[in-house]
C-alpha cells in the first residue's frame, strides 16, 4: 500500500516519543492500532461486498445467457415441430385423396360383382338366417351362377 521501509517506520517512532512522551505513548500506538484494524476490517468489508456484487452480476448474466439459449432451443423445436407437423397433415390429405380415388374406381365394379354373384354356403354350414346348407341347396346355387353367366 505505502512504500514505507523499517528505517521510516524507526525516525517516525522516535519522532512520536519525543513528541508524545513516554507516558503517552503506549495509548497513542494503542489508538493508532485500533484505527488501522477498523480501516483494514472497513476495506475488507467493502472488498468483499463487492465480489459479492460482481458475483451476483455473474450469475444473473449466466442465468439470462441460459434463458437466452433455452428460448433459442424452444423456438427452434416449435419450428421443426410445426414442419414435421405440417409433413403429417399432407402425407394424410394424400393418402385420404389416394383412398378417395382408389373407392371411387372400385366402387362401382364391387356394387355389380356383388349383385351378379350371390354368396354360397358349403354343404353342412349355417346361413345368416339360420337354416342349414345342405348338398342340394349348394347344387341349385351353382347352376344359378352358371345361368347368369350365360347371359
Amino acid at each position: 500500500m505505502f512504500d514505507i521501509g523499517f528505517s521510516e517506520l524507526l525516525l517516525i517512532a522516535v519522532v512520536a516519543l519525543l513528541v508524545l512522551g513516554p507516558e503517552r505513548l503506549p495509548k497513542a500506538a494503542r489508538f493508532a492500532g485500533l484505527w488501522l484494524r477498523r480501516a483494514r476490517a472497513q476495506w475488507y468489508s467493502v472488498k468483499a461486498e463487492l465480489e459479492r456484487d460482481l458475483a451476483a452480476d455473474e450469475l444473473k448474466r449466466s442465468l439470462h445467457d441460459a434463458q437466452d439459449a433455452f428460448r433459442e432451443t424452444e423456438q427452434g423445436l416449435r419450428e421443426h415441430s410445426e414442419a414435421v407437423r405440417r409433413g403429417f397433415d399432407s402425407m394424410a390429405n394424400a393418402g385420404r385423396a389416394n383412398d378417395n380415388a382408389v373407392n371411387e374406381v372400385t366402387s362401382p365394379d364391387v356394387k355389380s360383382s356383388a349383385m351378379q354373384s350371390p354368396v354360397t354356403q358349403p354343404p353342412g354350414s349355417h346361413s345368416p338366417d339360420g337354416h342349414v346348407a345342405d348338398a342340394d341347396s349348394t347344387a341349385d346355387a351353382s347352376t344359378r351362377e352358371d345361368g347368369d353367366a350365360a347371359r
